[in-house]
């Protein structure tokens, strides 16, 4: 989250300013809209793959794969626009301008994000009643992490670079270098005494 526009403003108006603005996605917080800042190549990279593999996977199924251009309702004063959504309900689909039930929320980390993903959002969207997976994508470093819903309980798992990634949530799964097809990291003094 970058800029915050400092009027308090309705969900009503929230709509205006995104559907008068659409080059700009805002988070909506409890009566203030936060202006999202852009992000690096590869955190776009990293987006973009992540969103042609879930469309790959889930095409010709009742589930739908949307980019941070649509925003997902969180509660009745919150509205966030994840990196990747997947929702399952019929009702998220067309004309809607807000998930209402998704599934699956993907939100690749970038330094000025990562503490309020993992901490924040995270707790908003494990108390949102239809999520039951939550994807964390570092762009800095090869690291993938996930939360998902087991029986009321959330479990975590760490992803190692050789392993498939699991989405629980939809049944589905893919290789973890697929979600770093063209990214390319700066080497470290580390990678090259290597």
């Amino acid at each position: 989250m970058a800029l915050e526009h400092q009027q308090i403003m309705n969900v009503d108006a929230y709509f205006q300013l995104e559907a008068t603005h659409p080059e700009t996605n805002y988070d909506y917080i409890d009566g203030r809209v936060y202006a999202l800042a852009g992000g690096t190549a590869n955190h776009d990279t990293i987006k973009s793959n992540i969103q042609r593999l879930l469309w790959h996977l889930l095409r010709g199924g009742p589930c739908r794969v949307y980019s941070s251009d649509m925003k997902v309702y969180v509660s009745e004063t919150r509205y966030f626009h994840p990196d990747v959504t997947v929702t399952c309900d019929p009702r998220d689909r067309g004309r809607t301008q807000a998930i209402s039930a998704p599934r699956l929320v993907v939100e690749v980390l970038s330094p000025t994000t990562e503490l309020t993903d993992r901490t924040w959002k995270l707790k908003n969207y494990c108390a949102h009643p239809t999520i039951e997976e939550y994807v964390l994508v570092d762009s800095q470093s090869r690291k993938i992490e996930s939360y998902h819903k087991e029986e009321n309980k959330w479990i975590y798992e760490a992803f190692e670079t050789t392993d498939e990634i699991l989405l629980h949530s939809l049944g589905i799964h893919f290789p973890f270098s697929e979600a770093y097809i063209d990214v390319e990291f700066e080497e470290t003094a580390e990678d090259t005494a290597h």
